[in-house]
């Protein structure tokens, strides 16, 4: 969508250009060198327990006979499993090193059996915190949502809702398919291999030691997808649809979620670090649900982006420290909002204003 209305770009110009606020930069800096240090002992239960928590009650939702019972096993289930795969944006900011071993556990309880293995998003989503990249042509996470037709919104919802059928598609199908065809491989691994939002986004290659990490995780989510399809035929029709609900929840709450993680405002220009800071939104306590639809820091997501390098469990503490530290009138303020239906209102007027 391009704004044709001189006023409205005008607007969107001074926007991106504004000005850097040196005390909140500067104070932002001095926590990222206290808090950048990755905790195992945090990092490690967090992320077990969730997976547990999760496959134990998904597939007490496939077994029970009771519908309430199974129901409240399928809600629990996608909770957890939420919050067990929202670890994929901490392994994207995992100093090299820092957690031994976490990549590799992650993806085989989480990533692979989700077939949402961790190569669809390192090396993508670190685009999205380019300095000159972020709201750009070029940012694979970022569309002017804002700034389109309204009914962009509920399609961006339901686009989410078919991840499910649509992951079964790109590794029990393509995955196999392209290793016999090499133009399909080519197209598979530009267009099909990131968790993007941008269509227009094209993915590199891999090479080296990511391409082998790649080799082998691709081949898993493609071996669970075979395994879905296969087991219709072994324990019939019910198995599978859970699966997919509870995973189509999952990635709905997140596509909600991500809908409300910036104001999406801007369209190509290259934007200050206080204007990307500015177009991306906190939701801090005493709000109690973000803790649900935002886990693992994602409430904390306009200070991530002053703080990227900071692992989610100090962001918390880094954004009280910032309150402390900064006059009542900061910039910092106007990157906090109260919850997620007034952000969804916000953005949905937008949408109307931009006809």
């Amino acid at each position: 969508m391009t704004v044709h209305d001189p006023i409205l770009a005008a607007a969107q110009r001074a926007r991106a250009a504004i000005p850097d606020d040196a005390a909140m930069l500067r104070a932002a800096a001095d926590l990222a060198r206290e808090y950048a240090v990755a905790n195992p002992r945090i990092f490690w239960p967090d992320m077990l327990a969730s997976a547990l928590i999760g496959w134990s009650a998904l597939a007490a939702a496939m077994l029970v006979g009771n519908i309430v019972v199974a129901v409240a096993c399928g809600i629990v289930a996608m909770l957890a499993l939420y919050r067990a795969a929202s670890f994929i944006h901490e392994l994207t900011h995992i100093r090299k090193g820092a957690l031994p071993g976490f990549r590799f556990c992650w993806n085989l309880v989480v990533g692979v059996p989700l077939m949402i293995p961790s190569f669809l998003y390192e090396g993508v989503h670190t685009q999205h915190h380019a300095r000159t990249r972020y709201g750009t042509a070029d940012d694979p996470e970022y569309l002017p949502l804002a700034l389109m037709k309204p009914w962009s919104l509920p399609l961006f919802i339901i686009i989410a809702s078919l991840a499910p059928a649509g992951l079964i598609l790109r590794f029990g199908v393509l995955t196999p398919l392209s290793l016999l065809v090499p133009p399909l491989r080519a197209k598979v691994v530009a267009e099909f291999s990131a968790l993007s939002i941008n269509p227009a986004y094209r993915r590199r290659a891999p090479e080296g030691d990511f391409a082998r990490m790649w080799a082998w995780q691709e081949a898993g989510a493609c071996l669970v997808a075979l395994a879905l399809i296969g087991s219709v035929f072994a324990l019939g029709w019910k198995p599978l649809l859970v699966y997919m609900a509870v995973h189509s929840a999952m990635t709905v709450i997140n596509q909600l979620r991500t809908l409300v993680a910036h104001l999406w405002e801007n369209e190509g220009e290259t934007m200050t670090v206080t204007a990307q800071y500015l177009d991306s939104v906190n939701v801090p306590p005493p709000g109690i649900l973000p803790y649900l639809w935002a886990p693992v820091g994602l409430r904390y997501h306009a200070l991530h982006h002053l703080l990227p390098s900071v692992p989610y469990h100090a962001l918390g503490k880094a954004h009280q420290r910032l309150m402390a530290r900064l006059d009542a009138d900061a910039v910092y303020y106007r990157g906090n909002y109260a919850g997620m239906l007034p952000l969804v209102g916000k953005i949905a007027r937008s949408t109307m204003a931009a006809r």
